[in-house]
C-alpha cells in the first residue's frame, strides 16, 4: 500500500464510528464517581486538588471500561494507585531536567513494555505517564505532593467504591463473550446449510476461554451458567461440520442433503436460544419446528454411515443445549461442566501471583525486533522529546504535546497514525464545543466543575463508538476543568489544539523514524501456524491410533496452540495489508492463498477430530505412522517457509499411499479421505508459496505493474472490468505493498 492510500485508510479508520452497544448506566456510574470526588475537594479546599481528584476518577473510571476478565473494582484501584505513584515520584525529581527527564523515559519505556501483558495493561500505564506530567505543575512541597497523590488515588478507590455498591450486570462481560461463543457456532451452523465448505472464524472460541479463566475468589461466585456452555460450543463446531462436508458427512444432494439442512437449522436455533437464555439470565424458548427436526428416527432415518453418526452426536450434544436454554441459568439448574476433577475452571493467577507472569512476558519481549520493545522504545524518546520542545514554546500548559503523543502511540502502525488523526478531529471538535459553552454562560468554578462532570459522563458513553467521538468530549472536560481552576479559554483552546497537533505529529514521526513492521514477519507467522496445524492434525490422529485420556489431551492443548497460532497470523496479516511497505518474501497473493490453504489444513484435521473414537477403542497403528510423517514435514515445511524455500511432503505422500494400501478395518476410510484433504491443502500451501529461481526475480515486479493498473483503472473508473472473477483484484488493490 502506498503512503498516500494508508494516509486515506487512517483517516476513514480514525473517524469511523463503531457500531456497537451504549452502556449509558455505565457511563452514569463512572461520571457519578468524577462528581463525588470534583465536588466536595473543590467546596472544602480548592480547584487545584479538585483537578487532582478528578484526574484520579476520570482516569480510573475510563480504565474500567478496558477490556479486562479481572473485577472492574480492581481494575479501577490499580488505576488509582498507578496514577497516585507517578505523581508522586514525578514530582520528587521533577525539580531538574537532569533528574525528571531521565525518570520520564524510563516511566515511558516501562509502559511501553506493559503492552507485553496485554492491551488494557499498555493503555492503563500510558495514563500513568500522562498523570506525571500533568501534576507536577500542581503541587509546591513534597508534603503537597503527598496530598495530591492521595487525592488522586481516592478517585480511584471511590470509583471501586461505586462499583461495589452498585453493580450493573455482574458477570456481564463474561455472559457476553460465552453467549457470543455460541452464537458464532449458531451461524456457523446456518452458513453450512448453503456451503458446506464455510469457514469459521475461532476468535469468539479464544475470547469466551480467556472469559472463563478466574481467579479462585471468581470461581467461588461465578454463575452456574458460566461454567460448562463454552465446552459445548467447543464439540458442536467440528459436528456440524462434518455432517455438513459432502466428502465425509451427507450426501451433496437428495433426501440426505435436505435431512442435513434440516438439522443444521434446528442447531442454530437451539444454540441461539442457548446463547440469549446466557446473555440475559431467562429462560428463552426453541422453535417447535426444531425440536420435531431433533427427533431421529431409527426406522426411516435418511441419513447412514459417517453422516449418521454425526447427526445422533449432534442431536446429544443440543441435548446439553437445550437443557440450559430451558432452564434460564437458574442456580442450580444449568448442566455441570464435564471433566476430570480438579478440572472445574481455568485457573487465572490472583494480582500477588501475577507478578511472575508479568516478569516473564516482559522478558520474552525484550529484544531488538519485538514490536512491543520497539513500541518501548518509541514512547520513551516520543515523550521525552515532546516535552523538551513544549517547554521551550512561548505556550503554557507543554505537558499537553507529550500526553498526546502517549496516548495515541500504539506498537503498530495503523492504530497510531488512525488515533492521531481521531485525537486531533476529536480535540478541535471538542474545544469549539467548550467554547461556545463558556462564551454563551461565562460559567464560574462551580458550574464549569459541573460542565466537566456532564462531559466525562458523555465521553464514557461514547467510550466504545470510536476514539475521535469520546475524545472530543474529554477535551471539553478539560477545558472545563481548567476553567474551573480560572483559566480563561483565550488561553487554553489555542494552547490545547496547537500542543495536540505536535504531539500527533512527533507520534506518526516516531513510528516512521524506529518502525515495527509486520510485512517483513509474515512468512514467519505463516510458519508457526504451519507448524502448529501439523502438530494438531498429529495429535488427532494419534488418538484415532490409540483412543486414551492422555492423547485427547495433547489433541486439546495442540488445538489451543493453533488457534494462538492462527490468531497472530490474522493479527499481523491485517496489520500489514495496512502497512506502506514492500513484501519481502511473501506477496499479497501469495500470503492470501497461503492463508486459505492453512485454513483448509485446520478445517480437515477439525474433521477428522468429529471422528475421534471414545477411549478404548480399537487402535489402528497407521493412522500413528501418517502422523508422524505429518508432523515431520509440517515442522520441516515450517523452517522452509522461513527460509524462503519451497516446502516438501514425501513423507507424508509415502505415509498416505502405505494407508491406502492397508486393510485397517470399520471406520477408517472417513478418516483416510479426511487426510488426503490434509495433504491436498498442504498441496495448495506449497503451490501458493513456491517460486521457480526466475519468478523470484520477477515476482515481485510483476505484480506491482498489476497493482498499478488496478489503482490505475480504479482512477479512471474502469476498475470493476479489469478485476478478475474470484476476487484477487481487489484484494491486491486493498494490499498495495509490493
Amino acid at each position: 500500500m502506498t503512503w498516500l492510500r494508508a494516509f486515506g485508510e487512517v483517516v476513514r479508520s480514525g473517524l469511523r464510528i463503531e457500531e456497537t452497544r451504549l452502556e449509558p448506566l455505565l457511563a452514569l456510574r463512572a461520571a457519578a464517581g468524577v462528581a463525588i470526588v470534583i465536588g466536595p475537594t473543590l467546596w472544602l479546599v480548592s480547584p487545584a486538588y479538585a483537578a487532582s481528584a478528578a484526574l484520579g476518577a476520570y482516569s480510573a473510571g475510563g480504565a474500567t471500561f478496558q477490556r479486562s476478565w479481572r473485577p472492574r473494582k480492581v481494575v479501577a484501584l490499580g488505576a488509582g494507585a498507578g496514577l497516585a505513584l507517578s505523581t508522586f515520584v514525578g514530582y520528587l525529581a521533577a525539580g531538574r531536567l537532569v533528574t525528571f527527564l531521565p525518570l520520564l523515559a524510563v516511566w515511558a519505556f516501562a509502559a511501553g513494555m506493559a503492552w507485553a501483558v496485554g492491551s488494557t495493561a499498555g493503555i492503563i500505564a500510558a495514563t500513568t505517564v500522562g498523570s506525571m506530567l500533568v501534576t507536577i505543575t500542581l503541587p509546591t512541597s513534597t508534603g503537597r505532593a503527598l496530598e495530591h497523590a492521595g487525592v488522586i488515588a481516592l478517585g480511584g478507590v471511590t470509583q471501586a467504591v461505586l462499583i461495589l455498591l452498585f453493580p450493573i450486570r455482574r458477570w456481564g462481560a463474561h455472559r457476553d463473550a460465552l453467549a457470543d461463543a455460541l452464537a458464532a457456532v449458531a451461524d456457523y451452523a446456518r452458513r453450512l446449510r448453503h456451503d458446506p465448505t464455510a469457514p469459521f472464524d475461532p476468535e469468539p472460541l479464544r475470547t469466551a476461554r480467556d472469559a472463563a479463566a478466574v481467579t479462585p475468589s471468581q470461581a467461588r461466585t461465578r454463575p452456574p451458567a458460566l461454567h460448562g456452555p463454552r465446552g459445548l460450543a467447543e464439540r458442536v463446531r467440528p459436528v456440524v461440520a462434518a455432517l455438513a462436508d459432502p466428502a465425509v458427512g451427507a450426501p451433496a444432494e437428495g433426501p440426505g442433503r435436505d435431512r442435513a439442512r434440516e438439522l443444521l437449522d434446528a442447531a442454530a436455533d437451539v444454540l441461539d436460544a442457548a446463547a440469549r437464555s446466557i446473555r440475559h439470565g431467562s429462560p428463552a424458548a426453541v422453535r417447535p419446528e426444531s425440536m420435531d427436526a431433533l427427533r431421529v428416527d431409527e426406522e426411516h432415518e435418511v441419513l447412514e454411515g459417517p453422516a449418521r453418526q454425526a447427526a445422533e452426536r449432534l442431536v446429544e450434544l443440543l441435548g446439553e443445549a437445550l437443557e440450559i436454554a430451558g432452564s434460564g441459568c437458574a442456580p442450580g439448574r444449568t448442566p455441570a461442566p464435564r471433566g476430570p476433577a480438579g478440572a472445574e475452571f481455568l485457573m487465572r493467577p490472583t494480582m500477588l501471583r501475577l507478578v511472575p507472569v508479568v516478569v516473564r512476558a516482559v522478558r520474552r519481549e525484550l529484544r531488538p525486533d519485538s514490536p512491543v520493545f520497539r513500541h518501548a522504545v518509541r514512547l520513551a524518546a516520543v515523550a521525552t522529546l515532546g516535552y523538551l520542545i513544549a517547554a521551550r514554546l512561548p505556550l503554557g500548559h507543554g505537558y499537553w504535546a507529550p500526553i498526546a503523543s502517549v496516548m495515541v502511540m500504539r506498537p503498530d502502525f495503523h492504530r497510531t497514525y488512525a488515533r492521531a488523526v481521531a485525537r486531533l478531529a476529536g480535540t478541535l471538535a471538542g474545544v469549539a464545543l467548550a467554547t461556545g459553552v463558556v462564551r454563551a454562560l461565562g460559567p464560574d468554578a462551580h458550574v464549569s466543575g459541573a460542565l466537566a462532570v456532564v462531559s466525562a459522563g458523555l465521553s464514557y458513553t461514547l467510550n466504545r463508538t470510536g476514539y475521535a467521538y469520546s475524545q472530543s468530549f474529554t477535551a471539553a472536560y478539560v477545558v472545563f476543568l481548567l476553567g474551573m481552576g480560572g483559566q480563561a479559554w483565550e488561553q487554553t483552546v489555542p494552547e490545547r489544539v496547537v500542543l495536540t497537533l505536535l504531539g500527533g505529529v512527533l507520534a506518526m514521526l516516531g513510528y516512521v523514524v524506529f518502525p515495527a513492521w509486520e510485512t517483513p514477519r509474515l512468512p514467519g507467522r505463516l510458519a508457526d501456524w504451519l507448524a502448529a496445524n501439523g502438530r494438531y492434525a498429529a495429535a488427532v490422529l494419534r488418538d484415532y491410533a490409540e483412543p486414551t485420556r492422555e492423547h485427547h489431551a495433547d489433541m486439546r492443548r495442540a488445538l489451543l496452540e493453533s488457534r494462538e497460532a492462527r490468531a497472530a497470523w490474522q493479527e499481523a496479516y491485517d496489520r500489514a495489508r495496512r502497512e506502506p511497505v514492500r513484501p519481502r518474501g511473501l506477496t499479497s497473493r501469495e500470503a492470501q492463498e497461503a492463508q486459505e490453504a492453512l485454513k483448509g489444513f485446520g478445517r480437515a484435521a477439525m474433521l477428522m477430530e468429529s471422528h475421534v473414537p471414545r477411549t478404548g477403542s480399537r487402535h489402528v497403528p497407521v493412522a500413528e505412522r501418517f502422523a508422524d510423517a505429518l508432523e515431520t514435514d509440517t515442522a520441516k515445511a515450517a523452517v522452509a517457509v522461513r527460509e524462503h524455500r519451497n516446502p516438501d511432503w514425501e513423507r507424508v505422500e509415502k505415509a498416505l499411499h502405505a494407508w491406502q494400501d492397508a486393510a485397517d478395518g470399520r471406520g477408517s476410510p472417513v478418516v483416510r479421505r479426511e487426510a488426503e484433504l490434509q495433504k491436498r491443502a498442504l498441496e495448495d500451501l506449497a503451490t501458493a508459496v513456491s517460486r521457480t529461481p526466475l519468478e523470484r526475480d520477477v515476482g515481485s515486479a510483476r505484480e506491482e505493474q498489476r497493482v498499478r493498473a488496478t489503482v490505475a483503472a480504479e482512477g479512471d473508473g474502469s476498475g470493476p472490468a479489469h478485476r478478475s472473477g474470484d476476487g484477487d483484484g481487489e484484494r491486491r488493490a486493498s494490499w498495495n505493498g509490493t
